[in-house]
């Protein structure tokens, strides 16, 4: 099976460690996070990776190469202007199977063999893994009728909800839903398979993720990598 690494964005919320480098190449104890990517993918039985690149793609292309030195085959799909997460795909050639796509900046635990069946046995056109996130809300949470009249009243609730990992698995026929050229992000994607009746799944695993997106969860990231790094 293809994966497909998207590795174009410029990381703005990272700043300044993406001002000189991209994001995926932010080191996460002494490698860059998304080789850590590519080595979970490769003992996943992912050797045919495409990264999607655009910000400073020189970097990383000079860094990966032709992934020889990492046990794969790695080629490169350049967007020439921002296209958004989802757009990208378009531009990538061999898609013609089941693929994998991911983002290039996730440090995670997912055992991607089981994705991978449940995608298999429920055959839908996109498997998105998501995970369950709690927030603490430090404040009483008071619900009202149209009257005004109070009808509950909560203390400092803890609420759940399903999160996005960035991993999808899918079916090529996603591909007619994507224009060349046209912005559009994975979520703008899953709204127009959804409003066109298509099947899609949502795998939930409680495997450990982390979005090094923001600079608190890049810091997180390093010091949970230095006390797991055997179980990456």
């Amino acid at each position: 099976m293809k994966a497909v690494i998207l590795a174009g964005g410029k990381g703005t919320r990272l700043h300044p460690y993406t001002i000189v480098f991209p994001k995926p190449l932010v080191p996460i104890g002494n490698i860059p996070i998304l080789e850590i990517v590519i080595k979970q993918l490769k003992k996943a039985g992912f050797y045919d990776i495409t990264i999607a690149v655009g910000h400073l793609a020189e970097l990383i292309k000079s860094y990966f190469g032709n992934g020889k030195k990492f046990g794969v085959k790695l080629n490169y799909s350049r967007e020439n202007k921002p296209l958004g997460t989802a757009a990208p795909l378009a531009l990538v050639e061999g898609l013609k199977d089941t693929f994998l796509v991911m983002n290039g900046d996730i440090l995670t635990t997912l055992n991607f063999e089981d994705l991978i069946e449940f995608h298999k046995e429920h055959k839908p056109i996109v498997t998105i893994a998501t995970t369950i996130r709690t927030v603490n809300i430090d404040f009483g949470i008071v619900k009202a009728n149209e009257e005004n009249e109070v009808i509950n009243y909560i203390e400092k609730p803890e609420m759940q909800y399903l999160t996005s990992m960035g991993i999808y698995i899918f079916e090529p026929k996603i591909l007619k839903y994507i224009k060349k050229g046209e912005y559009l992000n994975l979520p703008d994607l899953i709204e127009k398979l959804l409003k066109n009746k298509e099947k899609v799944k949502n795998y939930v695993s409680d495997d450990y993720w982390l979005d090094i997106g923001r600079k608190e969860d890049y810091r997180k990231a390093i010091d949970d990598y230095s006390k797991m790094k055997n179980n990456f």
